[in-house]
This record gives C-alpha cells, structure tokens and sequence, in this order.
C-alpha cells in the first residue's frame, strides 16, 4: 500500500503517520538555514543536468519500459546549505589535526544529520513532494542527506519528465532515462540529484590470468601465494610480534554473496592461516532501523569471483581478523554494493575498515552518482572509518574498460577520486624485465607454496603495447607509436587492450559531460579539487586537482609472469577446484587484490594503535614527505629490490609506465600507423603515464612496506 502524504503545496506539507517514522529517524539539523523558500511551481522547473548515461541514445533505443514498471528503492541526494557543508569540511579537518581538540572524535551518524544534515523544513518540503506525486517514501537516513523511495516508470515521467526505455547495449537489455530528470525550481537548491534512474552496474576491478599463447616453450610463471604476501611486503616480522589483526574487522563491500564459504576455508588451510585462530569470515546483508529492509540477499552472481577473492587476500594479509562481507541486492537502479556501505555507515556501530572493488568512470558515473559515493566516503571520514578503493584496471582511460583500444581520453574513477577515500594503484614486478627471476624467487616451493625471497622490484602493472618496458623487452626499442613501433607490430598487435593499474587527474566528479565530444571528460566537467594534505610529497603536480592513484600494490594478471592465485570453484564463473597444487587453481590480478590487501594492513595498524584511524591519507603522504624529501630518497628506490633500505616506508616505483594504445582525436599521440598511445597531447608523445621520482599518476607515492608502516604510524 502506498504511503500517504498530502500537500497544499506550500512549505508545512501535512504528513500521513505511516511516513512520519522516517522523519523521526532523520533528524535533520536545525542550525541549518532553509533552502526552499518558495512555494511550489509545477511550471517552473529545472534540469538535474550530468544524469542520462551516453548508452541512452537513438541507436541502443528499445522503446519505453511499461508505465506500470516498479522501480524500488531509488535515491533521492539532498544538499547541505554551502555554509553548513564548509563547516563540516572544516570539523573533519579538525578530526585529523592532532593539535586539534577533536582529534579522533568521530562523529555518529545521527550527529551529523543534527549537526549538519539540511534544515528539517527542505527534507519535509522534498519528501512531502515525492509523496504527492505518488512516490512511496520509504525512508530518511540519520544524516538527512539520502531519501529511499519507490515508484513506477510512469510516476517517473509524470514527476521527473523523463521516460525509461529498454536498451540494448552490446548484446545486453538494460532500461535507463532517456534525458536528464527535472524537478521543481523551489526544491532545486535543496536536491543533489537523483542517484540513479538506470540499471548500467559498476564493473568489477579483476582481471583472470590471460593464457598467453606466446610464452610456451619453458617460460616460468610465479604464482603468489600469501608467503609469498608476506615476505615481499614485510608482513612477518608483524606476525612474530602478535600484529596479525586479532580484533579488528575488515568489510568488503559486494553485490553477491560468495559461491562457497568453504573456498575461503581452503584458501586459509592450504596456505598456513588457519592456525589464526581468531580469523573469521562471515556475511552480512545490513539493514539498520531507517533503511527500510532495502538490502536483501543477493545470492550468487557473475561478480562472486570479486567477492571471494577480496575474503581471501584480505584474511592473507590480517589473518586473525573477521573478514566481514557485506553485499545488498541490486535494485532495478541502485547498485547493491552502495545500499550496503551507506546501512553500514548508518549502523550503531560502523566497521572501522572497508574495501570497494568496483569502480565507473566519472563522466558514466553521473553528477548524481558522483556526489552520492562522495557524501558516503565523507560520512566515513567522520565516523573514523578508512575506506579503500580500487583505482581501476584500465590505465588513464576508465571510461574505456574491457575495450581493445581508448577511445574517449583520460578519465579516472569516480568510485576513487574523492578526498575522503584511499584510491589503490596496481603495480607488476620487475624481475621479469630486469632477467632476475632467479635472485628472487626459489627454484622450489616451501610447504606453503611459498617462492619470494625478498622485496621483489617493482613496476606499474601495464598489458598494453603501449608500455615502454614491453617494447623494449620485444624489440629493444622504447617506441610504441608511429608505423615501426611496438603497437602497430605484428607482435604488439596481441596486446591491443586497455588494461593496466590507473591513475590520472579528477576530471569530470561534478558538472556535464557532453554528449556530442568524443572525450568523456568535456563539456563543463569540472574535477574535484586537490586535498589539503595531497601535498609535500615531490612529484605531486600542481593541478589543482585530486590525483591518484595514493599508494599501490601488485595488482598484475601474467603478463610478466606474476599473478595472484585464488580459490575460486564457482565452475560457472571460470572458477577451478582447489585441489592439489594451486598451480591449477584459479588465476587473476586487479587492483581488486590491491585494495582489500591495503585496507588490512590497515587492520594492523589499527590493532597496533588500539584505534580506528579513519582516512589514513594524510598520514600516508605526511610520512612520504618525511622519507623522500625534496628529491627523492634513492635509497627507497623500488628499482633496488633486496638492497632497498630496511627502514623505508614507502618504495618509489621510478620504472616503466602505465600508458595503453588508443584510437580517435582525444589524448591519443598517432603520428603514424594504426593505433596510437593514450597521452596528454595528440601532437607529441606525453605518454599518460610514467613513473617519476616520488609521487607520480601510475603509483602514486608507490609501494609499501607494512611492517615499517605501521610502526612508523604516528
């Protein structure tokens, strides 16, 4: 039965009492002055503009979904006054300032909707209105700033003035507006956006191992296995000293559950981690008390590769912690995986630690969509929970993922560009390149399937032709582009794809991409602007702008012959049994791996402090400032490998780049042949992007030593 709610149309809308409930939960903020001052002009209305995906177009047009087809639990994104959101930048700001007199006092989540949430009169003028127009209002967050509520295509188009079609994109039916949503002007200084009204899902960041026909004949694969985890990134001497994440819990946030718990329990047998005893893994689909039941069991899906394998890296990396997976059903509109780190942030007890695996380009994301994972990821900061998330698999061009060639330019991850949120790069070992597998790896195997005996060198993880470090290692050349060089080569012509660890400049976080460019990032896009302490780090550019990727880890696929192993059975999903040597096991790398690695070293850390941390950003690059100083600190040079200093935090990655091939007249440098290279000017070969001394687009401020860090951590 549908929620009643009557309204004169005036600001003080009179309520029915099965909605009221949802207000009382919400509690919005008093201090905030109103920004819906007027009454309500159907007449007078304004366009919701970033917020129609490229594939709702007249070609992928399928015509219009039924009226009569129910879309549940959309998001309606409300807006803090300006004043009030300075002055919640200014109060998170504070909670990392260690001189400051609220450092690390976390806000709830119901301070925040009093403190800072919009004024009590627009969040009852908006839902009043929603409920008018026929919309179910399902619910108000504790922090005011996110509206649940459901409706038909037909309530859409009557209220919204956008219709819903059927779609067919590359084979698949998918249902999306066909043009931007509009609402009443009175209500506009109010109202981010709506979330979502389309069901494109976001993608996940792993890659399964390539067969690379071309390394027959002898070539020697390293597989990693959590030994192997654990010697290159200096996790043992953590482990000798009881630092193994005992009490602390890391959550990985998912759309499925996990096609069998018992995979994360080989995984743990048959590398040695089941000895931590206090290690768990558990799933959770969380609702809190203002969700309204919006987070149902998933089940399995194609993404459970994802899930499974971000249990395990995580449970390799803290193995006594409670590794907690939470996952929410995909709505017709609303990604699951968002549903459950939002009920999770709403929670009497939020999780101290999360990981996300899946990430969408800005510019596909949407202005709305944008602004709903920074309001999430900003909440997080204020209630100390440190959010890590994958940088992308597909070097700079994130809105060209699973392409053969970049097409729209440089455009990075609106899942991992805020200021509020860890944004995890992927790098490759350099051993390979360098013809020294054998100073680091053992011709044999430990009991535990373990090989590495040392730091291993590293490099940006990169499958393309338009890597330098291929080319040379193929050719003896460095050049990739032009007709003679690497990727227009018969050779080079295999690794035509755009995968590799990304990084690049926010580009397109708020404002309008247009349409008609072929650059994703165009029109009036606008990036968010550089942190306050995404500063003294050498090498960071002064764009103005947010960059990433912060830090990295392995995040390879093979292609130099290093790839992380999974126990993965799903044989509907690619999956293998976990049976005998896990040589024969499941492959893959992504910055999926990287991501959930990261986020329990950060069980580590915060086992070692007795505290929840939050973002751990500024400690990072306040520590790299410390190390690499005003050039550079050659002595934590990734390039060294065992010789690195044993007191380094960070390894600076200084070799090799992330650049992908590219095709059309954005970004893309073709002075001659087929296929071009990605690169920040088409008349000159810039490629996007190599690494450089210090901070740089393909790793950030590099790589990690965990024991160092968290010892090092202030």
């Amino acid at each position: 039965m549908r929620n009643c709610i009557r309204l004169s149309f005036a600001l003080a809308g009179l309520i029915c009492a099965s909605t009221s409930w949802a207000f009382a939960q919400a509690q919005p903020a008093e201090v905030s002055s109103p920004q819906i001052t007027r009454a309500i002009d159907e007449s007078s209305r304004v366009t919701l503009a970033g917020n129609t995906r490229r594939e709702a177009n007249k070609a992928n047009d399928r015509g219009a979904v039924p009226d009569g087809l129910v879309l549940d639990h959309m998001q309606l994104l409300l807006r803090r006054p300006a004043a009030q959101e300075q002055v919640l930048e200014k109060a998170i700001d504070g909670l990392y300032d260690r001189g400051s007199s609220s450092f690390h006092r976390w806000f709830t989540a119901g301070q925040l909707g009093q403190e800072f949430g919009p004024a009590a009169q627009d969040v009852h003028a908006v839902t009043a209105w929603l409920g008018a127009k026929g919309f179910t209002v399902n619910a108000v967050d504790p922090t005011a700033m996110v509206v649940d509520f459901s409706g038909t295509a037909g309530q859409i188009r009557s209220a919204l003035h956008t219709e819903i079609h059927y779609l067919n994109v590359k084979g698949a039916t998918h249902l999306a507006n066909m043009s931007d949503p509009q609402i009443p002007a009175a209500l506009a200084p109010a109202v981010a956006g709506i979330v979502s009204l389309h069901d494109f899902r976001p993608r996940r960041l792993s890659k399964p191992r390539p067969k690379y026909t071309f390394t027959a004949g002898g070539y020697t694969y390293q597989a990693v296995v959590p030994a192997d985890l654990a010697t290159i990134y200096d996790l043992k001497p953590l482990f000798a000293a009881g630092i193994t994440g005992k009490g602390e819990t890391v959550v990985v946030i998912e759309d499925t559950d996990v096609y069998t718990a018992a995979d994360w329990t080989t995984f743990r047998s048959t590398f040695g981690l089941s000895g931590y005893t206090f290690g768990s893994f558990t799933t959770v689909h969380p609702n809190t008390a203002s969700s309204h039941a919006n987070c149902t069991d998933p089940g399995v899906n194609s993404d459970d590769i994802e899930a499974i394998l971000d249990a395990e890296w995580a449970s390799a990396t803290a193995p006594n912690a409670a590794i907690q997976l939470a996952s929410c059903n995909n709505t017709r509109t609303t990604f699951g995986g968002l549903i459950a780190l939002q009920n999770l942030l709403n929670g009497a007890t939020p999780p101290p630690i999360v990981s996300i695996s899946y990430g969408e380009c800005e510019a596909y994301n949407g202005a709305a969509a944008n602004a709903a994972y920074y309001t999430a990821y900003q909440q997080a900061a204020a209630e100390g929970v440190s959010v890590f998330v994958a940088a992308g698999d597909e070097g700079a061009a994130s809105c060209d993922a699973g392409e053969a060639a970049a097409f729209q330019g440089i455009a990075v991850s609106g899942f991992a560009s805020t200021p509020y949120n860890v944004a995890v790069g992927g790098t490759d070992f350099g051993d390979t390149f360098a013809g020294t597998n054998n100073s680091y790896w053992s011709k044999t195997n430990s009991a535990l399937y373990g090989s590495a005996l040392s730091y291993v060198p590293e490099i940006p993880w990169n499958d393309s032709c338009a890597g330098t470090l291929g080319a040379i290692a193929i050719t003896g050349s460095p050049v990739t582009y032009g007709a003679k060089g690497f990727c227009n080569t018969w050779f080079g012509r295999q690794f035509l794809e755009v995968v590799a660890g990304s990084g690049g400049p926010s580009g397109c976080a708020t404002g309008v991409s247009s349409p008609t460019s072929y650059a994703a990032v165009s029109g009036s896009c606008k990036g968010y602007p550089k942190p306050s302490w995404q500063a003294g780090v050498v090498g960071i550019p002064a764009d103005g702008k947010r960059d990433i990727p912060d830090v990295s880890l392995f995040a390879a696929d093979g292609v130099w012959g290093h790839y992380y192993v999974v126990c993965y059975s799903d044989p509907w999903g690619g999956g293998a049994p976990c049976t005998g040597a896990p040589a024969n096991w499941a492959g893959a790398g992504g910055t999926s791996f990287a991501s959930p690695i990261l986020a329990a070293m950060q069980a580590l850390v915060d086992q070692k402090k007795a505290a929840r941390q939050g973002n751990p950003n500024p400690v990072y690059y306040a520590l790299a400032a410390g190390e690499y100083g005003a050039a550079g600190n050659p002595n934590c040079n990734s390039t060294l490998g065992k010789a690195v200093k044993s007191t380094c935090v960070f390894y600076d990655v200084t070799l090799g780049d992330m650049d992908v091939n590219c095709l059309g007249p954005i970004n893309c440098y073709l002075p001659s042949g087929y296929d071009g290279v990605l690169s920040t000017s088409d008349a000159a070969y810039l490629p996007a992007y190599t690494t450089k001394t210090g901070w740089d687009f393909a790793t950030g401020i590099g790589t990690v030593n965990a024991n160092n860090l968290v010892n090092a951590w202030p």
